[in-house]
């Protein structure tokens, strides 16, 4: 751990130890895994709770407030668990016991299903429930963004930017016109959590209104899903066949939602203080998106 990393995990600790929702006094316990928060659970008048430490992210537009009224929609929605207590910078949920998905867990047909009634109902029942201003995550506003931070930040990769800016502009073209919903849009295998009765979806810090096809993408992309289970995924999703459109929309969206990932992890390396390593997920998702886009151009 770099000692950069050390002293944000010991601030986040000591944050998490002195918040006056507790009884007494607390020891929380840090929870790795997280590229964006500091997490951990923290046992106090007998029940167990979730705490997350996070600051706005401006480069990531990441903002807190919009995390807090999606993780309260989700709670209504019984999408996720419960927010007991909130503070500047911080979150407290119910800890729920369960086992964090990995990306295998995600392939297996029978949790696609259960994720897929997951994702229909946060795209259909978050609307009605969120507080507030709510956010827009277009994927390719983002890309465009994040061109322009790793600019001002003088990225190692500056050079590679040109081309994967103006491959941007050509998926957005593919995509065109889209529904709007209500997207989760990052669904990493760990915001998963299997209680041994139900899933849960968790982690809403890039939550706002959005294409189906970016959550669609974008669970498909992060968790390597066979193609055969992302025809099926569509079909299930739209209650039609996919046609040739509609698979052309999706593989475009798909090689954004890697690319987002990609410049997302371009940018960590420059501003995240996180102990992650950063260089070795840019050069895995680089990698990924290629792949993708190679087959994209040769359908």
């Amino acid at each position: 751990m770099t000692h950069e990393g050390f002293a944000v995990v010991t601030t986040a600790l000591e944050q998490a130890a002195a918040l006056d929702f507790w009884t007494g006094p607390v020891s929380p316990i840090q929870i790795k895994g997280g590229i964006t928060n500091a997490n951990f659970m923290v046992e106090d008048a007998g029940h167990k709770y979730f705490v997350r430490i996070g600051d706005d992210i401006p480069v990531h537009g990441v903002m807190r407030f919009n995390e807090l009224a999606a993780s309260r929609a989700a709670a209504s929605c019984g999408l996720s668990p419960a927010v007991r207590h909130s503070a500047p910078g911080t979150l407290i949920f119910d800890f729920i016991d369960a086992h964090t998905f990995a990306a295998e867990d995600v392939r297996q047909r029978p949790n696609l299903t259960r994720i897929l009634d997951l994702v229909r109902r946060c795209h259909r029942e978050m609307p009605k429930h969120v507080r507030g201003p709510a956010l827009i995550f277009w994927v390719f506003q983002v890309l465009r963004d994040y061109g322009h931070s790793l600019k001002d930040g003088k990225s190692r990769h500056l050079d590679a930017l040109p081309r994967l800016m103006g491959i941007a502009g050509e998926l957005e073209r593919m995509v065109g016109a889209v529904e709007i919903v209500y997207g989760h849009n990052d669904l990493l295998p760990s915001n998963f959590l299997d209680d041994g009765k139900r899933l849960w979806l968790i982690d809403w810090d890039y939550a706002g209104f959005n294409s189906p096809l970016f959550d669609l993408a974008n669970l498909c992309s992060n968790n390597e899903v066979p193609a055969a289970d992302e025809v099926w995924l569509l079909e299930a999703y739209f209650e039609k066949r996919a046609d040739d459109d509609l698979l052309l929309r999706y593989h475009a969206m798909k090689c954004a939602s890697l690319l987002r990932e990609t410049l997302w992890s371009m940018i960590s390396e420059i501003h995240s203080t996180l102990d992650f390593d950063y260089a070795a997920y840019t050069a895995e998702n680089l990698a990924r998106f290629e792949r993708a886009y190679d087959e994209l151009t040769h359908r």
